[in-house]
């Protein structure tokens, strides 16, 4: 294997943020995440509080999205939001930039309303990704200034998506793509080596994840984690037995 289990493991945000989920459903992927010793859990803000105390001293992180999932809450309602976060327990936030004001140009408000996140969530010890949901942006160019504008508001990460920005084809029917393999080149490429890359959408097996990794991704957020990390123990074995 060309990765370690932890390589790939602290690659993944185990995420819990599908709107019908229970507590039940919530607490079962906590202990998920810390079975699988992930990077981080990233769920819903109300539920911040139980994670922390689920995954307290697991090595695994909490992280809570804010302005989910169409980025539409106002400024300083993004920068309240990740305040509470914060304050209940969150080290990770992953901000929705307002999607809107991109696709109107209105570049200053954008680069403002991240700006607030961020030094909200600095400031008390937290770090940033900024998601650009590219499956709405009308090209790369777009895509790459979004990024130069989350680098230059002092973002940790620029991520691709929510999972859950569906878009409308001519058909009637909804869809997204995610992170592409296109989409990611084109982010490591925007932005400088401080800022990291997290893919989301559409990483579903351990070839995808590994693949994303080739690309310069650090982070991926991910529904399919016990499929990959079993798939990883698996390969593991059969190559240490001589199966490879």
């Amino acid at each position: 294997m060309r990765y370690s289990y932890n390589d790939l493991a602290k690659m993944i945000d185990h995420s819990l943020l599908h709107p019908t989920m229970t507590d039940r459903e919530l607490a079962a992927g906590c202990r998920l995440a810390k079975k699988y010793k992930v990077a981080s859990v990233c769920i819903k803000p109300y539920a911040v509080k139980t994670a922390a105390t689920l995954l307290k001293g697991s090595g695994v992180a909490v992280g809570a999205v804010v302005g989910f999932p169409h980025g539409s809450s106002t400024t300083e309602s993004k920068r309240y939001e990740t305040e509470i976060a914060c304050r209940d327990g969150a080290t990770e936030i992953d901000m929705v930039i307002n999607i809107g004001k991109a696709l109107s140009g209105d570049w200053a408000y954008v680069e403002r309303d991240i700006r607030a996140v961020v030094r909200e969530a600095h400031r008390r010890g937290a770090i940033v990704k900024v998601i650009v949901e590219n499956d709405f942006m009308p090209g790369d160019a777009i895509k790459r200034r979004l990024c130069r504008i989350t680098e230059k508001a002092g973002a940790d990460f620029v991520k691709t998506s929510t999972g859950y920005g569906f878009v409308k084809s001519p058909d009637g029917t909804y869809g997204y793509q995610g992170a592409t393999e296109h989409d990611l080149v084109l982010m490591r490429k925007a932005v400088s080596q401080k800022v990291q890359v997290k893919a989301a959408g559409g990483v579903r097996d351990l070839d995808a994840l590994m693949h994303v990794r080739d690309l310069g991704t650090t982070r991926c957020g991910a529904t399919a984690t016990a499929v990959m990390l079993e798939d990883y123990k698996k390969r593991a074995k059969d190559e240490r037995d001589g199966g490879y």
